[in-house]
């Protein structure tokens, strides 16, 4: 069945084509990890995951590039202030490695947390990629796409025409709002950007390298555009981020992977719109309206149901935040759980018997539901669509928990699965024999004790001893 996707580059929708029949290579813009992230950040990755399970459902196969940004990333898109890993060092009392690796492993639990696998994603550090990063700058340099400040190598976009209108974009008004904030007078045009930032002595930098232009930092933008290079090729297919790139970040990106390689970049360009809070604001680490996934725990609301909740809208449509609307979304799901649960414990086991004699009512459903999810992502209509499996009286429980299992290998929601999230409540009884079993390693009955183990093991409890104590958890 075809797929259709909407292209910003183009501002259409597009029949998509793949570069190499049945393969597809996508690049999704990661965080910077200088502080955690939010909710908000965190609807690029759920969206760049449901699109990778859109394709495989189809059958592709994905090699999928996720970039950690661990130096370079300036508080101002106009390549002046502080860098903000060093910014987070400083706050913190820490090494900007030290803050890179906290960061970044809280940003992977989030992921998991949202069931987004690391093990099918390459997260690439920009500080790993210096040589690629300065490689690519030198074809600039030698194309004489760039010119030299005391403050930086810099891109000429006057030396790039088309760069003024890409993505439809007039920049006159973002040129006259950097000439009004930015203090860098030595640059021959306000929307030229910084390929590589020279250090200065009284900065203090911890991280900089040497380079053939002197020691500094590679620029935020550079870093995209060679590790995307190295990683999936002068040429790819997509390229996704947040709505908020598509100005400055993502246009540089073009700018100077056109220049630079001299082919193709990339073929379709996706962006996410924001989540917002607050009558329409869009969430900011800098804000009041800071929401973690740690925040959701607190209240008691299961991380994927704020997966739930980001597939009742289209990616591409500004999505209002609320408590209440996530309650309601916490419901739903598990409302789906706890059907599928009721038809059989063992879902694998239903979708091998089932998969092979599903009715004309079943099939019927597997066609629409491919037609939503390869027309742009249109998971409002999916998650209807499986309502309305879950009401039709037509078909059977087995086939109906068949059905939502595997439309829930796109949508992500662990309907037929354990929720590692869930905290299990361990029975009284159990927390006894527990009790009895630690008297009787106590007083060295260790038969006693093998004893009580054994009857917890047949209660569907497992019991661990480690130096905090017993531990006890479901099997």
């Amino acid at each position: 069945m075809d797929i259709y996707l909407h292209n910003t580059f183009s501002g259409k929708k597009e029949l998509f084509t793949p570069l190499v029949p049945g393969n597809i290579s996508m690049y999704n813009c990661g965080p910077t990890v200088y502080n955690y992230v939010h909710i908000g950040n965190l609807r690029s990755y759920v969206f760049a995951d449901t699109l990778r399970r859109m394709f495989e459902w189809n059958g592709f196969k994905v090699t999928q590039v996720i970039n950690i940004t661990d130096v370079g990333h300036l508080v101002s898109d106009g390549d002046y202030g502080e860098d903000k890993m060093e910014k987070g060092a400083m706050r913190e009392g820490k090494t900007a490695q030290e803050i890179s690796k906290f960061y970044t492993e809280s940003f992977f639990d989030d992921l998991e947390a949202l069931n987004i696998s690391l093990n099918d994603i390459t997260f690439p550090r920009a500080t790993a990629y210096i040589a690629e990063q300065i490689e690519m700058i030198l074809a600039l340099e030698k194309g004489d796409y760039t010119y030299k400040t005391e403050d930086a190598i810099y891109f000429n976009t006057e030396k790039f025409p088309e760069y003024k209108n890409l993505f439809g974009i007039d920049r006159s008004k973002l040129n006259e709002e950097f000439a009004r904030v930015t203090p860098l007078a030595s640059k021959k045009n306000h929307l030229d950007f910084a390929l590589w930032k020279f250090s200065h002595q009284e900065e203090k930098r911890q991280q900089e390298w040497p380079s053939p232009w002197g020691i500094g930092f590679p620029g935020w933008h550079i870093e995209c555009s060679a590790m995307s290079k190295k990683l999936l090729g002068v040429t790819f297919d997509l390229h996704t981020g947040g709505i908020d790139h598509v100005p400055v970040h993502h246009t540089n990106e073009i700018a100077q992977s056109l220049c630079a390689n001299k082919a193709p970049f990339v073929h379709y360009w996706m962006h996410n719109a924001f989540l917002t809070v607050n009558e329409g604001d869009k969430m900011a680490k800098s804000g009041e309206n800071f929401i973690r996934l740690e925040s959701l725990r607190e209240r008691n609301i299961d991380p994927l149901a704020y997966r739930y909740l980001l597939l009742t809208a289209r990616y591409s449509s500004p999505l209002q935040f609320s408590w209440q609307a996530l309650e309601g979304a916490q419901t739903a799901r598990k409302r789906l759980q706890t059907f599928v649960s009721k038809v059989a414990s063992d879902t694998s086991m239903i979708s091998r018997m089932v998969r092979k004699i599903l009715s004309i009512y079943g099939e019927e459903y597997k066609k629409r539901f491919n037609k939503y999810i390869n027309d742009d992502l249109d998971f409002p209509k999916a998650v209807a669509l499986v309502w309305e499996v879950v009401k039709d009286e037509k078909i059977t429980d087995v086939e109906k928990s068949q059905l939502i299992c595997d439309f829930d290998t796109v949508l992500g929601l662990r309907l037929g699965e354990k929720n590692k999230n869930e905290v299990v409540e361990i029975p009284t009884e159990i927390l006894s024999l527990v009790t009895a079993r630690d008297l009787a390693r106590t007083a060295k009955d260790f038969p006693q004790s093998d004893q009580i183990r054994d009857r917890i093991e047949s209660l569907g409890f497992e019991v661990k001893d480690t130096e905090k104590g017993t531990e006890v958890k479901k099997k």
